[in-house]
């Protein structure tokens, strides 16, 4: 069990709200489609599993298959301790000092219609002898389709441009660097946004930059459905199906060899099946 201050507890009872939210509308999806597909819940606590001894705190693995989502995970989590001495030089604000705080949610959604992309968002608030908020989310289809692309891009451009102009050039670029395969050479999707470090030295910067998180999470709330539910009923072949399997592959070397959360969870003695739920159900390498 770990104490939450009045801003951690405000950002993990956000995460979770938006988490209960989102799984709704995806569930309500699935009974459109004629499923009674619904999200199962496992909760974890790192002190009671042996995780991570002497820290505490855990979180809910939410996690659904359906005739739409063929695998969709929502993950929330608050969890608090020390770093080991090695990671936490590599971590904001750790260095001098290896106490951190985490709180967040992660979701990754893998589509049963190649045709439908599948998607990646994720927004988190950490402390360490810094405060700051990161996260984002990005698009990435199989079968890219330039009205999908530019539908996702335009609603996070108008989620960031209500907080600072400068944010969705910055945080747009910085998906295309991050999201990106260098041993193959080819990005992982058609981008988002990325952000990090966002810091919180005084109240005012932890209200203004937890505003941009909560508008990221609601942009994603509102343009993600809608692409799902133009996309899902449209035919497919079997080489497409082929082709979402390959690139399913792709995106399965992005999270195990580059992805920071799935080393963040790792190095900080998270439920493995958390951390591992963004991986898809099946997968082709050619």
């Amino acid at each position: 069990m770990i104490s939450l201050d009045p801003q951690q507890q405000r950002a993990r009872t956000w995460f979770e709200s938006l988490r209960d939210r989102i799984c709704a509308e995806f569930e309500a999806i699935e009974a459109e489609a004629g499923s009674d597909a619904r999200f199962s819940y496992t909760p974890w606590d790192r002190e009671a599993e042996g995780l991570a001894p002497g820290d505490g705190g855990g979180g809910v693995r939410g996690v659904m298959t359906g005739r739409v989502f063929e695998k969709v995970g929502v993950n929330v989590s608050t969890v608090g301790g020390q770093f080991a001495p090695d990671f936490a030089a590599s971590i904001h604000g750790a260095a001098e000092d290896p106490s951190f705080f985490a709180t967040g949610i992660s979701l990754v959604a893998h589509m049963a219609n190649p045709h439908v992309p599948a998607v990646h968002m994720n927004t988190r608030f950490l402390a360490t002898t810094k405060r700051w908020f990161g996260g984002g989310a990005d698009l990435n289809p199989a079968i890219p389709d330039d009205g999908d692309t530019e539908a996702f891009h335009a609603r996070l451009r108008a989620a960031c441009a209500a907080h600072d102009p400068t944010f969705y050039p910055r945080f747009s670029k910085w998906a295309e660097d991050y999201f990106f395969l260098p041993h193959r050479g080819v990005s992982r999707g058609v981008g988002g946004i990325f952000y990090d470090h966002l810091e919180d030295h005084f109240d005012a910067h932890f209200a203004r930059n937890f505003q941009l998180t909560q508008a990221v999470g609601e942009a994603f709330l509102d343009i993600f459905p809608k692409i799902v539910r133009r996309r899902m009923g449209l035919p497919f072949t079997e080489a497409e199906r082929d082709a979402q399997l390959v690139w399913r592959g792709r995106y399965a070397e992005f999270n195990l060899v580059y992805d920071r959360g799935t080393l963040f969870g790792l190095k900080t003695g998270g439920n493995i099946d958390a951390i591992l739920m963004s991986l898809p159900p099946l997968a082709k390498w050619a």
